[in-house]
């Protein structure tokens, strides 16, 4: 994949593109310390760098839900979405229109050659919608 992307093989590259097939949507601090545990140490700098270098070359995707953290998915070249937990915060894919994808068609463009569109669901995820009980006769949500 780094040679189809005319970057050059590095242990740090092949630790951060591992990290992110194995952990979508993970977060910096999250592929830091899954590439710290592969590599041993490693700069948080360099793995920002390497970060830059795939989504620059195509082959991870950079999502910034509104009040998160950047997250990174190795899930490029489709048009995905994305539902978010309001309570925990986990993300999931999920799949644009098939055939026409109305999500493309835009009701004033502007002028503009649209060929992506970043829609972001917002809900709660199962385990967090799920009651729980906390006292007995009263339920509340984890």
């Amino acid at each position: 994949m780094l040679r189809g992307a005319a970057l050059r093989v590095t242990r740090p590259r092949l630790a951060v593109l591992h990290a992110v097939h194995s952990h979508p949507h993970a977060d910096t601090d999250t592929i830091i310390g899954v590439v710290r545990k592969d590599l041993g140490e490693v700069s948080h700098q360099a793995v920002y760098d390497v970060l830059r270098a795939l989504t620059g070359a195509g082959l991870v995707r950079r999502i910034q839900p509104s009040g998160s953290v950047a997250r990174y998915e190795a899930r490029v070249g489709d048009n995905h979405h994305h539902v978010v937990c309001r309570s925990c915060g986990a993300i999931a894919d999920v799949d644009c229109a098939v055939g026409h994808t109305p999500c493309l068609t835009a009701s004033d463009d502007s002028g503009f050659v649209i060929d992506e569109a970043e829609v972001v669901y917002w809900g709660r995820c199962p385990a967090c919608s799920t009651p729980t009980t906390t006292d007995p006769g009263r339920s509340a949500r984890v």
